[in-house]
């Protein structure tokens, strides 16, 4: 019996192994539909003790190989990706107490630290590579705003592939010097991310390469479902709300495929509620949703969203004007009961300031979205109490030198020492709490 198989979520066909998917271009050979699930043949019963495994023998999100789409071991692409710490973060809980009276949990999930490139894109590039190289790929290409762009371009380089990478005209120079340094090519489009989609798709035809499928394609999904697996093993428990900076949205798919593999097991009963947060500049999914709350959700309201053509946003990795994804991810946040909002761009800089003074963790601009979107949703009322509460740090810093920059807030210019001055950092704490208060007055 094979280890897995595909199931095509519009026929039913059980497509048996990835060469059949591959040699379709990643479609259902019998209706052609491109969003599939995969199903294991192992007793989903064993998934139990993957997740109470010691920290000390979990090395990386192979620890669920099992229930991975791998077949030899000995294919796996890794660099330690995907066990990375959920910390609580108590400062915000006192915040929520103290501002808005209610008690909370709150933890954030650490994705800064994965050894690939410190993005959530790692453990999705680590399985992609690795189901690639197994089935003899040499040659792939996808369309990215910047991160997931980065991890594949590493992880592929592992493998051995090569990978053409195509970036809308705005994104960062930093995810550009990435990927050519591990002798990746890239091509920069003269327009947005949706421009840069339809380059690479053209690109995959006229070379008959294989292209990324994006948000709903099964090696992300089914690396990315290992979180879920990951909160099991370390809290013992899938914190009731998910905060997440929103641009296609694999994140809450990966969640539900994760809900589907555990089903039965009594490890989890209902999915999180899904808090997706979009930066002001770049909002449709937002803004999709908020006029279908407005209507009352009316018959066809998955298929009315705007949809934005070269959107000004100083976070270039959640530019997705055109939310092909919006009808997938707007209907898992209803049935969880959550929210899709906005956060104001004008603050990313002060929320990043603040988590670096409390925590000493410089995030990247995505996740000072992700957290300011914790903060928009304390104001809402989205947060209630006694919810226990994650938050995605979906990035680190590095790749965003200019966000460093603005980072600044300290430094004095002297010309000799009788300009010094002794200081106690601890002065700019208020400073730093009163910039996010006033946020909202």
């Amino acid at each position: 019996m094979s280890k897995f198989h595909l199931h095509c979520t519009k026929c039913g066909y059980d497509i048996p192994d990835f060469k059949e998917w591959f040699d379709y271009m990643q479609k259902c050979s019998k209706c052609g539909c491109t969003i599939v699930d995969v199903e294991y043949s192992r007793d989903y019963s064993e998934l139990k003790n993957l997740i109470n495994a010691k920290n000390g023998d979990v090395k990386s999100i192979w620890n669920y190989f099992d229930f991975l789409p791998l077949n030899d071991k000995n294919n796996a692409i890794s660099r330690g990706e995907g066990v990375i710490p959920l910390e609580r973060w108590a400062f915000l809980e006192k915040f929520a107490k103290e501002e808005y009276g209610i008690n909370i949990k709150t933890h954030a999930y650490r994705n800064d630290l994965n050894p690939g490139t410190g993005t959530f894109k790692d453990v999705a590039a680590a399985v992609a590579a690795s189901v690639l190289k197994e089935n003899g790929v040499t040659e792939f290409c996808i369309a990215s705003t910047g991160n997931i762009a980065n991890a594949y371009a590493h992880y592929l380089a592992e493998a051995g592939i090569s990978i053409a990478v195509f970036v809308p005209r705005e994104a960062l120079m930093a995810n550009e010097a990435e990927v050519n340094s591990y002798g990746q090519r890239l091509f920069r489009v003269d327009g947005d991310y949706a421009e840069a989609k339809k380059v690479a798709a053209a690109y995959s035809k006229k070379y008959n390469i294989l292209m990324s499928g994006g948000n709903t394609d099964p090696m992300r999904v089914e690396g990315k479902k290992t979180m879920v697996f990951e909160w099991l093993r370390q809290i013992g428990e899938v914190p009731n709300v998910y905060v997440q900076a929103l641009s296609g949205g694999t994140g809450p798919i990966a969640i539900e495929k994760a809900y589907k593999d555990l089903n039965g097991l009594g490890l989890v009963d209902k999915m999180p509620r899904f808090v997706m947060v979009q930066p002001s500049g770049c909002a449709p999914m937002t803004h999709g949703w908020e006029k279908a709350k407005m209507d009352g959700f009316p018959e066809g309201w998955l298929s009315d969203y705007p949809s934005y053509q070269n959107p000004q946003t100083k976070v270039p990795t959640l530019a997705t004007g055109t939310p092909g994804t919006y009808p997938i991810i707007a209907n898992l946040v209803k049935r969880t009961n959550g929210e899709i909002i906005e956060f104001n761009e004008a603050h990313l800089v002060d929320v990043a300031r603040l988590i670096a003074y409390e925590t000493t963790i410089r995030i990247g601009p995505a996740a000072a979205v992700a957290v300011g979107g914790f903060f928009e949703a304390l104001h809402k009322g989205v947060l209630k109490d006694g919810d226990n509460v994650l938050v995605n740090v979906g990035e680190g810093v590095g790749r965003a030198p200019d966000f460093v920059e603005e980072m600044m807030y300290t430094t004095k210019h002297v010309s000799n020492v009788e300009e010094c001055e002794r200081f106690d950092r601890e002065v700019y704490r208020q400073e730093l709490w009163d910039k996010v208060k006033n946020m909202y007055k």
